[in-house]
């Protein structure tokens, strides 16, 4: 594809400002539009031609059409509408902080949301808070509300919420088609390590349209699961369904072993997978990431699970052992697992005694760094990054959300 004929073409009338000396306007946009996403903050304050460039709508559409932009990660540390998520680009080890988003003044705590990128956009859907309007108020309720971040204007919009609240639910975006698609769900929230309600309910959200749609319903009712998409099929694993009582009184989750699998074009109908593991191989499903195949002869669904990764084989329907992570940490819910770029990454916070401030007591720790160990699934190799955290108060990837976006 040739570049654009004239600076008109991205809709910005500045002909009248350099962006190179001494290179055309349309060969210094196309130069600037490789410079990676996350360092586009940091030179807005170079000149004014810059701060208008890297500020304009068709810069995002730009990098979608000539650069082959890799993937960030976003890191939403807590309730998106009081602090703010980051983008990490790990190839740059860069931060860029997004705007928190629209707060409402009635609910409060939100988590157990999904995030969930289309194109260069970044979706957040439902999770579980608090509402000041009903009673009893220490009582979390599910949430239908649904945001959009769009990057071309760098600010957040509010969509048309789904049918059915529900937070902690499985959710993708449907391959090349501009649809996402939520099924289970509940309303458990963060503070507490059982209870909430559960349920089996399935809706699509067309982007277009901006409506959302009842699908068939997940066979079982269904929450915590985990949903992504391998062709045209989506898939639901793991969850948990119903709960008994210890001595009659301390609730307990009873953990699925089984995946789910809905075929869109067929009808939508679901088709139940048998259990993954043999009875006390393990108690629950560990943390999944899907990586982007690509030219693979099959798709690759890894699992991390007691400082171990596992691979799903498909033909046997049980998972293989792939790889030991080098640095264990002493819980995996404690470490942030995502696919970037067909590499898996594993997220630790290192912390260390403040001993500084003798006020402070000995004990209290403060995070200064954060390790990203890599694993790359076809070379079977491991390499690790070192990358200083922005973050004004403690990570806790046990209630983090985590999402990736190319950009």
């Amino acid at each position: 594809m040739a570049p654009p004929s004239s600076f008109e073409d991205f809709g910005i009338q500045t002909l009248t400002l350099t962006l190179i000396p001494g290179l055309p306007n349309d060969l210094g946009a196309l130069i600037l539009a490789f410079v990676p996403y996350s360092h586009h903050s940091r030179l807005k304050s170079t000149c004014r031609s810059w701060r208008r460039f890297f500020s304009s709508k068709a810069l995002i559409s730009l990098r979608q059409n000539y650069v082959v932009a890799p993937q960030l990660l976003c890191i939403f540390p807590q309730d998106p509408s009081i602090s703010s998520p980051y983008l990490f680009d790990p190839k740059n080890l860069s931060w860029c902080s997004l705007p928190p988003m629209p707060c409402n003044p009635h609910v409060y705590g939100l988590s157990n949301f999904i995030s969930v990128s289309v194109g260069p956009h970044l979706y957040v859907l439902g999770g579980s808070l608090f509402d000041t309007r009903s009673f009893p108020l220490d009582r979390p309720s599910p949430s239908s509300s649904a945001f959009r971040f769009d990057f071309a204007t760098f600010s957040w919009e509010s969509l048309s919420p789904m049918i059915t609240p529900r937070g902690s639910f499985a959710c993708a975006a449907v391959p090349g088609c501009g649809k996402i698609v939520v099924a289970g769900g509940g309303s458990r929230h963060t503070m507490f390590g059982a209870a909430g309600s559960r349920m089996s309910s399935v809706e699509m959200y067309d982007i277009v349209k901006d409506e959302w749609v009842a699908l068939d319903g997940l066979p079982r009712f269904r929450a915590g699961c985990v949903g992504f998409f391998l062709g045209r099929e989506f898939w639901v694993m793991g969850g948990y369904g119903e709960s008994r009582t210890v001595s009659g009184v301390f609730p307990v989750d009873e953990y699925y072993k089984d995946a789910v699998v809905m075929e869109l074009k067929n009808g939508g109908r679901w088709r139940e997978l048998g259990d993954m593991w043999e009875e006390g191989e393990r108690r629950r499903l560990g943390k999944i990431v899907v990586v982007d195949n690509g030219s693979w002869d099959c798709p690759g669904i890894f699992m991390l699970d007691r400082g171990e990764i596992f691979r799903y084989d498909m033909t046997s329907n049980r998972w293989v052992k792939e790889s030991c992570v080098p640095r264990k940490a002493s819980d995996d819910a404690s470490v942030g697992f995502v696919a970037l770029d067909g590499e898996l990454h594993l997220l630790t916070l290192l912390s260390v005694n403040d001993s500084t401030d003798g006020r402070r007591s000995r004990q209290h720790k403060r995070p200064t760094t954060l390790l990203i160990q890599i694993y790359h699934p076809r070379k079977r190799t491991w390499r690790s990054l070192i990358a200083k955290p922005p973050f004004h108060q403690p990570l806790d990837f046990r209630t983090a959300v985590l999402c990736t976006i190319r950009l």
